[in-house]
């Protein structure tokens, strides 16, 4: 069972969502508790899943892939075997980044980053070969980023 987060917890996930290379010393002097009392509150939220993970974001124009895709899935009726196939298959798939099972006109809604639209092409295209129980998908293609992040407002008691 996990605790619940008290101020300091709270705290320290606002911190390290923005800068998850501050060491604990830093991150204390902050806060106002020491390196030690950082630390093991940091290694109880991985431990409890609070933080899932983490990362470098990395640009994605540097990389490689500058095209930025919103991708709306239908399914063929609401079958939820094809849901968990499709999950497992979506792993697998790195130009895919996030996923979502959602409500109104698509069941799903995907975030794909490519090379260019023939590179986008050939995902979808595999997508529905790999995945027959997707019936339809709509497109639209990001023009500029207005905001990217994954920062999680940390709510108070």
């Amino acid at each position: 069972m996990t605790e619940p987060l008290d101020q300091f917890d709270r705290k320290i996930l606002e911190i390290v969502q923005r800068d998850c290379q501050l060491k604990a010393e830093a991150i204390g002097d902050i806060i106002g508790l020491s390196a030690s009392a950082v630390q093991r509150r940091l290694k109880r939220m991985r431990e409890d899943g609070i933080i899932s993970a983490e990362i470098a974001l990395v640009d994605r124009k540097v990389a490689g892939n500058p095209m930025t895709f919103i991708a709306g899935m239908e399914i063929e009726r609401e079958n939820y075997d094809a849901l968990a196939r499709f999950r497992s298959w979506v792993d697998k798939q790195d130009h895919i980044q996030q996923v979502y099972y959602v409500t109104g006109s698509v069941d799903l809604v995907a975030i794909i980053t490519a090379q260019d639209v023939t590179q986008y092409d050939e995902i979808t295209a595999q997508i529905m070969s790999q995945n027959p129980q997707i019936k339809r998908i709509h497109t639209n293609v990001v023009l500029k980023d207005v905001k990217l992040g994954m920062f999680v407002p940390v709510a108070s008691d």
